[in-house]
């Protein structure tokens, strides 16, 4: 198809529209994505997540612009917000990133993420399969800041920075939810202020207290201050180093399949509910109203839809 031709010959507008029909879904977001899906899986997916007001943007910028000095070319997804009104992305993030608008090798898109407690939104899966096909050597995705639920992204990336600054609340509100176990590496943003060395003591005392390094990787902890880009060649080391880890450990491959396995069985669900929808035609108003008047209960009428 022309638009897949024109994104894996690197046209921006391309891939461009072609996010924004992944964004869309239907017939033409899968046969775009089955067009580009053997020219994916080069890039190295970033996933960048903390609370809010912890620099995530700001380090994502930072992050871009060391990368692209060294002449990799940067992807970033940017999930925000999404609009009470429109639905739509907010774009703080882009706003936030504008310095990066003009450099051909930086391409930024802000998704919406429409209610999603995962930190991620829905086609964020395909979005990073767009950018991967485009050529970019780095993916960065960075979540929108919701707290404690944004495990959702470790699944996605290759490797997962968790971002902390200091004097942001409750000390124990790094370790839940898991928060703690998806960090590949930490990064005690704002380490100029007050507090921060407590908050890298606070961390690594964490990290003793779960055990062994998991995969024989202990998560590094690395003070910076993004704003002035202090610190960030040493993130971007760690970046790198995790990425040599995971291919002469082989984990690389077993994190992939760990993200396709996800995106595959969401695709298996919502294929088997448009055709379950499709069979039962009017019939599926009725059966949830079924449901809603407690004639049936959910699990005998999944039954009987896939039997």
């Amino acid at each position: 198809m022309e638009l897949a031709e024109s994104l894996l010959a690197g046209n921006r507008r391309a891939l461009a529209r072609g996010i924004s029909v992944a964004e869309s879904g239907g017939p033409p977001a899968r046969a775009l994505l089955s067009a580009i899906y053997s020219r994916t899986g080069r890039a190295h997916i970033v996933g960048v997540t903390g609370s809010p007001g912890a620099g995530k943007s700001t380090l994502v910028n930072a992050l871009a612009l060391h990368w692209r000095r060294a002449g990799k070319t940067v992807g970033i997804i940017a999930v925000d917000p999404t609009s009470p009104f429109t639905g739509g992305a907010i774009l703080g993030d882009r706003i936030r990133m504008q310095p990066l608008g003009g450099d051909p090798g930086i391409f930024i898109r802000s998704m919406a993420s429409r209610g999603r407690l995962g930190g991620i939104a829905h086609a964020t899966s395909d979005a990073i399969d767009l950018l991967d096909a485009a050529g970019f050597d780095m993916v960065l995705v960075e979540t929108v800041g919701a707290g404690q639920s944004e495990v959702e992204i470790a699944s996605a990336a290759h490797t997962t920075m968790v971002i902390e600054v200091p004097g942001m609340g409750d000390d124990v509100q790094a370790i839940k939810a898991g928060i703690l176990e998806i960090a590949d590496i930490f990064v005690v943003n704002k380490a100029d202020r007050e507090g921060a060395d407590a908050t890298v003591h606070q961390l690594r005392a964490m990290l003793r207290l779960g055990g062994p390094p998991r995969d024989g990787w202990e998560p590094p902890i690395v003070p910076a201050v993004a704003m002035r880009e202090e610190g960030i060649a040493q993130v971007a080391a760690q970046v790198e180093r995790h990425l040599a880890h995971l291919t002469d450990t082989g984990q690389k491959l077993a994190r992939e399949r760990q993200r396709v396995a996800r995106e595959f069985e969401l695709i298996v669900q919502e294929a088997a509910l448009e055709r379950v929808r499709a069979r039962l035609a009017g019939g599926w108003d009725a059966l949830l109203t079924r449901l809603a008047e407690r004639e049936i209960d959910p699990f005998s009428a999944a039954g009987e839809l896939l039997a």
